[in-house]
C-alpha cells in the first residue's frame, strides 16, 4: 500500500502493517467523534509515526497514485475531517 503524508512524501507500507494502521485510524476517528483534541493529536501522531517507521520512502520521482493520504503532522481537526473517506483515512 502506498501512503502519502502530506508535505512529506509517499511511503510503501507492507501489508503486514495495514491492520495496525487501521487500528490507529480508528483511534483518530474516535477522537474526532468525541471532540477530544488531546487524544486526536496523540492518535494522529501515532498513525504518522507508524507509517514512517514501518514504511519505506518511495522515490520522489514516483508518479503512481497513493492508496491513502494522511494529513501533515500539525493538521487541524477540520483539515483532517476534510480528508476522511467513508472508512476513515486508511482504506479497509
Amino acid at each position: 500500500m502506498i501512503v502519502r503524508i502530506m508535505g512529506e512524501g509517499q511511503f510503501d507500507v507492507p501489508d503486514s502493517l495495514v491492520d495496525r494502521l487501521n487500528e490507529l485510524d480508528n483511534a483518530v476517528l474516535a477522537a474526532l467523534d468525541s471532540g477530544d483534541e488531546t487524544e486526536f493529536r496523540t492518535s494522529l501522531d501515532a498513525l504518522l509515526a507508524a507509517v514512517r517507521a514501518g514504511g519505506k520512502a518511495v522515490p520522489a520521482d514516483y508518479l503512481g497514485p497513493s492508496d491513502a493520504t494522511l494529513p501533515f503532522e500539525s493538521a487541524t481537526v477540520d483539515e483532517v475531517k476534510a480528508l476522511l473517506h467513508e472508512d476513515g483515512l486508511i482504506p479497509g
